[in-house]
């Protein structure tokens, strides 16, 4: 079971709860699911119940209980557990869960964590005449667009270089109305850096940009270029490329990808890390937070790269099922790094 798929289930299990009588509420149109919080236990909580308490003339703790048997009567649901003012904790079946997320992302491709059509919103953000705002402003309506949004991007003033050199890209560029405030602006470069910024390249120069948080001041330097595990940047394409090569290299060995269950420790860090890319995509357009989307990239890297040379069947060893379970999990690393990498506006290479 997916996070999204999850999200759905608990949505199913208010209407269940509210068509038996034992809810009188509207049934929303959304319930986020994210790993727990300190006190938390299991795969998966959501606050549903608390977001219900009030509409619900209920506690919190109620609406829970409520709730409770109606998830745990669903396949895929090992466990619920109430913990806090009302949070309602999931356990998952571990093997279905891991069918189930990798399932999704080979499915999904690069568009894992998309929504699925438009939420009918329309968003206009707004930049100053400042290089860093217009390459977050453009990076935020990428993630605005993957949620379903509708977005337009202006800017108060742009540079030629910005295009020729970044490729960023604005729709309109003046003085905005007055209703619209410059609702992007972020820590910017120092006029004295812009130089050697650009120097960097794009795919360096736009991680410079956007891996900080909106309020810290970006780095400059050439330390974006270098190829060692001290860069980040270096990190997510080797991971991205080395999942590429894994594919390429079962291909010779002639035995492809199938989704099945994992084991534990490594694995199950990445396969954690997966999961959590729709939420992570959501809350960087919300918040307008391309940084939240780099340093995620950089999580599942990280989670990816000791776990990639285990995928290829060694000396004399046959391909297995679990050879191929390990393989569509690398093939689902390369389609995250690389459809995050591209919202970023970044290169995602095959070879590095």
């Amino acid at each position: 079971m997916t996070p999204v798929e999850l999200s759905r289930t608990v949505l199913h299990a208010v209407r269940r709860a509210v068509d038996a009588g034992e809810l009188s509420v509207a049934v929303p149109t959304r319930a986020v699911v994210a790993p727990p919080g300190p006190g938390g236990c299991g795969d998966y909580a959501t606050g549903i119940a608390l977001q219900l308490a009030r509409p619900a003339g209920q506690p919190p703790w109620r609406v829970a209980e409520v709730l409770r048997p109606h998830l745990l009567g669903v396949e895929g649901i090992t466990d619920v557990v109430l913990t806090g003012p009302g949070f309602i904790n999931i356990r998952l079946d571990g093997a279905a869960s891991a069918v189930g997320v990798v399932g999704e992302v080979l499915r999904r491709g690069e568009r894992y964590g998309y929504a699925e059509g438009s939420d009918g919103r329309v968003v206009r953000l707004h930049c100053p005449h400042e290089l860093r705002a217009v390459v977050v402003g453009e990076v935020a309506a990428r993630l605005l667009r993957s949620q379903g949004a509708r977005v337009r991007v202006s800017a108060e003033g742009f540079e030629p270089a910005w295009a020729s050199v970044l490729g960023a890209e604005v729709d309109a560029v003046g003085v905005a109305p007055a209703e619209l405030s410059l609702d992007v602006r972020p820590v910017p470069v120092p006029a004295s850096a812009s130089r050697e910024l650009l120097a960097l390249g794009r795919d360096a120069a736009r991680w410079a940009l956007l891996h900080p948080a909106a309020h810290d001041l970006p780095r400059t330097g050439e330390e974006h270029l270098v190829q060692r595990e001290s860069n980040p940047l270096f990190r997510v394409r080797y991971a991205h490329a080395r999942a590429r090569a894994a594919a390429r290299n079962a291909a010779d060995l002639g035995f492809t990808a199938a989704p099945g269950p994992l084991g534990a420790g490594a694995e199950q860090e990445l396969l954690a890390a997966l999961a959590d890319h729709p939420r992570v995509l959501a809350a960087a357009a919300v918040h307008r937070a391309p940084d939240r989307l780099a340093r995620h990239l950089v999580t599942v890297a990280d989670a990816a790269l000791p776990f990639l040379p285990t995928v290829l069947p060694r000396g004399g060893e046959k391909p297995s099922a679990a050879h191929r379970a390990r393989l569509a999990l690398a093939e689902a690393v390369g389609a995250v790094l690389a459809g995050g990498l591209a919202l970023l506006g970044i290169d995602a290479p095959d070879h590095l």
